[in-house]
Order: structure tokens, then sequence, then C-alpha cells
């Protein structure tokens, strides 16, 4: 039933559209339409306004009246702003034209701005074009799109009927904004890097793999960018960063999308204490740039921005919050029996950074709700991140957490050749034992570091889940305009509608 009502209404369309066809007007308009005016700056300036002839041009999103007067109401990228229609205004002919015009179509108008007699704000339109007509309709306006599947995979229409994802989107561009103004009043480069590599690196994750004809060679969408920014530091660019994809083969949930956008910083002759302040100071322009303050709620939690935050050493969370016996973890037989005493599943291809990562998502990350430093990792499993000067089986490196989730990750940058080589050797006998998230040695990182590389601190804060904090938003699909889906099967769409 829903089906036929849907072909029923876009054939009425396609009548109409015809019908304009033939009274001479082109449905979806040749040329440029100049406008004068947004909605917003008609109605937040209305008192210099009253009278002004004005042209707006946007989308109807209901229509209401008879006989000769039409009441509707325009939508532009700025806001909602009235229109009104008389027949004495337009004359018969466009007047009835005027009967051609559905919801969902884009209209350009002309006419002078004026107060109602009900006091709302509005146009008395003297003229109007169709500049682009619409087949196809809008969901109902009180359940819009019911179904969530739906609304990621139409993002278009979610735009059109729900305000509240345009502002979400509109939030996410000013962040982005006023972190890259922050950043260059600081004298940080920004760059860009490879998308494909020879050798995935600067994460623990799995790669997507693809091949190149014409070099008949696998290359990998990078997880990361960072053994590629870092050999920007070696070679004399001391302040660098990059926002840009990630892609990581891993499954996809409210917090994980295999593609998402990364801020990586990086700054010579600084370690992890800069980054912690620098950290601070990202999270706080992006917060006062965007919703205005430092205290906000997410689903339903008050997390305050303000710093210092709070510094908290792995070893003493996990003490802490689970009881977790520490001296174990230093090496994979006393983790794992740990694990295994403890009730945490040890998969048989787990290292001793993923049976460490089981331990604390189940007793730590739930309960780091207030902004936290999560503070000194072992050095199995920090790769890149250079050791601490007083415990050389730790290292200085620190984790972002609020929310009860992982937001961004930091360390002073290991730039020893010899300790990188070893790691790296280490990784690669993991992966020969099954490690599926390691990688392979990457022979050039080692000979730029050989080159020199400054004491560097580096930064990764993911802006996905940023705009999520700040967005009160509760999947990180509510955030990406985008996010990756199953795909559609055949007649999906005409029954979600």
């Amino acid at each position: 039933m829903a089906d036929e009502i849907l072909n029923e209404i876009m054939q009425q369309r396609r009548e109409k559209l015809a019908a304009l066809e033939a009274e001479g007007v082109n449905p979806f308009h040749y040329t440029e339409y100049r406008r004068t005016h947004t909605a917003r700056e008609i109605t937040e300036h209305f008192e210099e306004m009253d009278g002004q002839t004005v042209k707006v041009a946007g989308r109807i999103t209901s229509r209401r009246g008879q006989g000769k007067v039409t009441f509707a109401d325009l939508v532009d990228v700025s806001g909602r702003i009235q229109l009104f229609f008389r027949f004495d205004d337009l004359g018969e002919a466009l007047y009835n034209r005027l009967k051609l015009v559905d919801i969902g179509d884009i209209l350009g108008v002309e006419g002078y701005v004026f107060k109602t007699r009900m006091g709302e704000i509005s146009i008395h339109v003297k003229n109007f074009e169709v500049l682009s007509k619409a087949l196809r309709p809008l969901p109902e306006k009180w359940h819009g799109l019911k179904d969530v599947e739906t609304r990621y995979r139409q993002r278009y229409v979610d735009l059109i009927v729900n305000p509240e994802v345009q502002a979400t989107f509109l939030l996410r561009s000013n962040a982005v904004k006023a972190i890259r103004r922050l950043l260059d009043d600081k004298g940080f480069l920004e760059v860009e890097t490879p998308m494909m590599q020879a050798i995935p690196g600067g994460a623990a994750a799995r790669p997507f793999i693809t091949h190149h004809n014409a070099l008949d060679i696998d290359l990998y969408l990078r997880i990361a960018p960072e053994l590629y920014l870092k050999r920007l530091i070696v070679g004399g660019l001391e302040r660098v960063y990059e926002i840009n994809r990630n892609f990581r083969n891993e499954g996809i949930d409210t917090k994980h999308n295999p593609e998402f956008t990364m801020l990586e910083v990086y700054e010579a002759y600084a370690n992890y204490e800069d980054m912690m302040r620098l950290s601070e100071e990202i999270f706080t322009t992006a917060a006062l740039a965007t919703i205005g303050t430092l205290k906000l709620t997410y689903q339903g939690q008050e997390i305050d921005l303000t710093p210092p935050w709070r510094r908290l050493s792995l070893m003493d969370a996990l003490r802490e919050f689970g009881g977790v016996d520490t001296s174990k973890l230093f090496d994979f037989e006393s983790a794992k029996t740990l694990c295994l005493a403890m009730g945490i599943h040890v998969d048989p291809r787990a290292t001793l950074s993923t049976l460490i990562n089981n331990l604390f998502e189940e007793f730590v990350e739930p309960n780091l709700i207030q902004p936290t430093f999560l503070i000194d990792y072992p050095t199995a499993i920090s790769p890149l991140a250079k050791r601490r000067r007083d415990n050389p089986e730790m290292t200085e490196r620190f984790e972002i957490f609020m929310t009860g989730r992982e937001m961004g990750n930091a360390f002073s940058e290991l730039n020893d050749p010899i300790d990188q080589r070893g790691r790296f050797e280490e990784q690669v006998r993991e992966k020969s034992a099954g490690a599926e998230e390691t990688h392979p040695m990457d022979d050039d990182y080692i000979r730029a570091l050989e080159y020199g590389m400054p004491p560097t601190g580096g930064l990764g804060i993911g802006i996905d889940r940023l705009i999520m904090l700040l967005a009160d938003a509760a999947s990180i699909r509510d955030v990406i305009l985008f996010p990756q889906l199953k795909p559609e099967r055949a007649g999906e769409e005409e029954s979600e509608q």
C-alpha cells in the first residue's frame, strides 16, 4: 500500500512538471538566482528592512490557505521565513502557477518585507520562479524519518526535515575551524600525508588493502598519518598538523566507523606534558567556539572541561577501579593467568597489549567520566613512545578519556632509531605469531630517525568523538555525514518512506 501511494504522488508531481513545461517554464532552472538576503538576515533585522524589497531562495516546507490568498514557509540554510501570496498582486497566470508548486520544491521569491496581523515577519510576494521541482515527496511532517538506518542512508532528506541535524554539522564545521585557527596562530603548519601507504603503521589496527595496477603492488589505506608526520619533523618542519581521514578495517558500533577523522599534531622540542596542555586548549577552544561554555551535558552526564584535568596512571587506574595486581602485567604469561583468574576472555591470538586493554575496558574505561589524562603506559604496548627516564619499563604516554571513552592519544615520541628498530622487530615477531593488528618493519622510518629527530611531542584526537561530545550525540553516525552502512536491499528505500 505504501508503495502504491508513493507511486501515485510521484505521478501527480510528474504531471505538474509537464504542466509547467507546457507553460514554457523550465522546472530545473538554468540561470543563476541572485539572492539579496537570507531568511535569518530578514528576521533579525526586520526593523531596518520593513518595506524593503528582497529576493530569497529556498525549499517550500509547508503551505496553507485557499482562494485568493496562500501562505507558505520557505527554508534556506539560515532558517525559515513565511511567504504571503495574493491573487491581486500576482495576477491570474502566476497565482494559478502556484497550484503546480509542491512541498519540497525550491523557489526563488521576490517581494517586500512586512509583518502580518498575527505579528509574523513575512515576505509579500510580487514574483516567484520555480528553480527546481521535487519529484519525490518529503516524509510526512509528524513522523518524518522514523528508521534510523534510513536517516543515515538518506542524509540529504535527514538534513531537510530535521533542523537539529543541520545544526550538528554546522557545529562540526565551526569546531574544526576553531581548532585550525588555534594551531595556525601557534605557528603550526597544516600538511597532507599519503592516504595510500606501502606499509601501514602508526597504530594497532587492521588496514584495508587495495592494489595499484601500474606498480603491481598492494597498498593500504592509512590507519594513521603518524610516521609520515614525524618524517616531516626530521625534515625540519618543527610544528605540523593534519586533520584528515583514517581507515581501519574494524567493526561498526556507536563509537566506531571504519572511516573517521583524526587530528594529529607534532611539535619539535616538546614532550607529552606539552601535549597535555595543548589537548586542554584544543578541547576548550572547540567548546567555547561552538556551545559557548566549558560545562556541558552529555547523555545526561554533567561534564566539566575546565583545566587542569585529572592525571591518573594506567596502573593506578587498574588498581583503583578493578583491584588488578598490576605487577603481573609486564609479561604475557603472567598477564594471561591474571586475566583468566579475573574472568577476562583470552583470545588465542592475544598479545600483552590486548590483555591489558581487555582489563582496562572491563574495569576502568566506563568509570572515566570527567576529563582524565591516563598516563604512563608499559613500553610493551607503546611501540612509538619514549621510555620514561626514571623507569624504562614505562613510557611517557597518555590517553584522553571522558564520558567513558577514549578521545585522544599522545606521547613523547621515540626518537632513538636503535630502540625503535628493536620494538618494530618485536612487532614483527608478534605478527608472525598471529597478531593481526601489528605491522611489518618500516625500514624507511628507521632510516629517517637515523638522520636525527629532535625531541618531539605528538598528539592525536578523534574529531568525530569530540563532536559527539559537543553535540550530545549518542552515536558516531550522528556526526558523520555519510557513515558506512550495510548495502541497501532492493526495494528497501521505497518501503521505508
